[in-house]
C-alpha cells in the first residue's frame, strides 16, 4: 500500500525493504499523532469548502474511532504499508469508500511527517520534563534533608575544602534548572505547525494554516513553505541537544555516587537489594545502575552529532535521509526517562554517614578556615596564607573539626538557597505546556 502508487509499476522487493527499513517500527510511536493531525486537516478543508461539510464530518468521525483504536493499545500496522500515513489513509478508505481518498487534498506526505514529528517530540520533551521536575524535586529534598551532613570537597580530585550532602545533591538540582532552559528552547522550536507546506512549496488550495494551528494547539506556524522541510532534522538535532544536556547531568552524578558509595570515601550508602554482587568475591556490592546510567547517558549525548552527520550539507527540500532521525532520536528518548526513573529510585533510598570530617586525613581539609580565622584577627590574607602553609609543612596545623562553620552567603554550606534555586525551575518549567 503505497500513497504514490500509479498501478503502472512495482517497486522491487529488496528496494522497499531497504527504503523502509525499521520506520514501521517508530511510525506505530506516531501514530496517534498523525491521526490527530489528518482530523485537523480534514476539519479544515471542510471549512475551506475543499471537502463537503458532510464528507469532512464522515472523515473526521471515523478518524477518531481510528484514534481510540490506537490509545487503547489495539493498532498495528500492516506489514504492506510503507508507513503510517499510508495505513490510515488506506483504513480510513476501506470503512468509508471514496471520501477516505480525499484527505489528503492540499497535503504532501512531507508536510504529513513534519507535523507528526513536532507533535511526537511536543509531548516528549513534555513527559521529559515531567520527569526532570520530579527528580529535581528529589535533588531539592534530599538537599535540604542533608544539609547539615559534611563531607569533603574536592578540587582535582584531591581533598580542598568542606562541602555538604545537601551543597552538593543542591548543585544538580540546579544543574537541572539550566538543563530545563534548553528543554524549553527545543520545545519552542518543536511547538511550530509545518502543516500545509506539502512537499515544501505550498499549495494552490485556498489552505487555512493559521486554522490547523489552533486546532492542534501549536503556538504558531513555521510560515515559510521551503523552512517547514528544512526544519525537520534541526527540531530533532535540538532536541538532541536538550537531552544531550540532561543526560550530561545524570552522567556526573551517577560517576559521584559511584565515587561516593566507594570504600576509599565511603560518604554514601545504598540497601543491598538495590546493588549487585560478583561471582567470586563474596563482599561486593557494586553500583551497576550508576554505571548504566553513567554509560547510556555518555551515548546519549552522542546524539546530537549523530544527528549533524545524519543532516550536515543536505540541500534545501525534502530528503529520505530524514527518515532515519527517528531511529536515532526515539529511542534516546526513552533511554533518558528510563536513566531518571532509575535514578530516582536510588536517590530515594540514599543513606549518608555522618561525622566524617573528624577523621585524621581531612585534617587540612580546614586550612582555608584557619587562614580565615587569622584574616579576621587582622592579618592580611596573603600573610596569612603563608603562614598556614609554613603550619601544614611543619607538621604544626591544627584545627578543630567539630567546630561549626560559619558560611552564610548564598549558595554556601549555611545557605544553601533551595527555594531560590526551585523558584527558578517552576519559572522555566513552567513555559513548556500545550495552549
Amino acid at each position: 500500500m503505497k500513497l504514490w502508487s500509479k498501478n503502472k509499476t512495482s517497486t522491487a522487493a529488496q528496494i522497499e525493504a531497504f527504503t523502509v527499513g525499521r520506520d514501521r517500527d517508530f511510525d506505530v510511536q506516531m501514530a496517534g499523532f498523525d491521526v490527530e493531525g489528518s482530523i485537523a486537516h480534514v476539519t479544515m478543508l471542510g471549512e475551506q469548502g475543499l471537502m463537503s461539510k458532510e464528507q469532512a464530518d464522515l472523515a473526521v468521525a471515523e478518524l477518531k474511532k481510528i484514534l481510540i483504536t490506537i490509545e487503547a493499545g489495539q493498532f498495528t500496522i500492516d506489514a504492506g504499508a510503507e508507513d503510517i500515513h499510508s495505513h490510515i489513509e488506506f483504513m480510513l478508505t476501506e470503512r468509508i469508500g471514496d471520501v477516505g481518498k480525499m484527505i489528503h487534498t492540499g497535503r504532501s506526505r512531507n508536510d504529513q511527517v513534519a507535523v507528526d514529528i513536532k507533535l511526537f517530540l511536543r509531548s516528549a520533551i513534555i513527559d521529559v520534563k515531567d520527569e526532570m521536575q520530579s527528580l529535581f524535586d528529589l535533588l531539592i529534598q534530599k538537599s535540604n534533608q542533608h544539609k547539615d551532613t559534611l563531607i569533603p570537597g574536592y578540587t582535582h580530585l584531591q581533598i580542598a575544602m568542606p562541602s555538604s550532602i545537601g551543597l552538593w545533591l543542591g548543585a544538580y538540582a540546579e544543574s537541572l534548572v539550566d538543563d530545563m532552559e534548553f528543554v524549553a528552547a527545543a520545545f519552542k522550536v518543536a511547538n511550530k505547525n509545518p502543516l500545509g507546506s506539502g512537499a515544501g512549496y505550498g499549495s494552490s488550495f485556498p489552505l487555512n494554516r493559521a486554522r490547523t494551528t489552533a486546532l492542534l494547539h501549536f503556538n504558531t506556524l513555521n510560515y515559510n513553505a521551503v523552512y517547514a522541510q528544512m526544519s525537520r532534522g534541526k527540531t530533532e538535532k535540538l532536541t538532541a541537544m536538550a537531552m544531550a544536556s540532561v543526560a550530561a547531568t545524570l552522567s556526573r552524578l551517577a560517576m559521584d555516587c559511584c565515587l561516593f558509595m566507594s570504600q576509599n570515601f565511603g560518604f554514601i550508602h545504598f540497601p543491598d537489594e538495590l546493588t549487585t554482587g560478583s561471582s567470586i568475591m563474596p563482599h561486593k556490592k557494586n553500583p551497576d545502575v550508576f554505571e548504566l546510567i553513567r554509560g547510556k547517558c555518555n551515548r546519549i549525548q552522542a546524539v546530537p552529532n549523530e544527528l549533524t552527520l545524519l543532516i550536515n550539507n543536505l540541500p534545501s527540500g525534502y530528503h529520505r535521509d530524514m527518515q532515519l532521525t527517528k531511529e536515532i532520536l526515539f529511542p534516546a528518548m526513552e533511554e533518558l526517562r528510563s536513566c531518571m526513573e532509575m535514578m530516582k529510585l536510588m536517590l530515594n533510598a540514599l543513606g549518608v554517614r555522618e561525622n566524617i570530617l573528624t577523621e585524621e586525613k581531612y585534617k587540612y581539609l580546614f586550612s582555608v578556615e584557619k587562614v580565615n580565622e587569622l584574616v579576621n584577627q587582622g592579618i592580611p590574607f596573603r600573610d596569612a596564607y603563608a603562614q598556614v602553609g609554613n603550619m601544614i609543612d611543619q607538621g604544626n596545623f591544627h584545627f578543630d573539626a567539630t567546630q561549626k562553620l560559619n558560611h552564610t552567603h548564598e549558595g554556601s554550606i549555611g545557605n544553601l538557597c533551595t527555594a531560590e534555586i526551585n523558584a527558578q525551575m517552576q519559572s522555566v518549567a513552567a513555559v513548556i505546556k500545550i495552549g
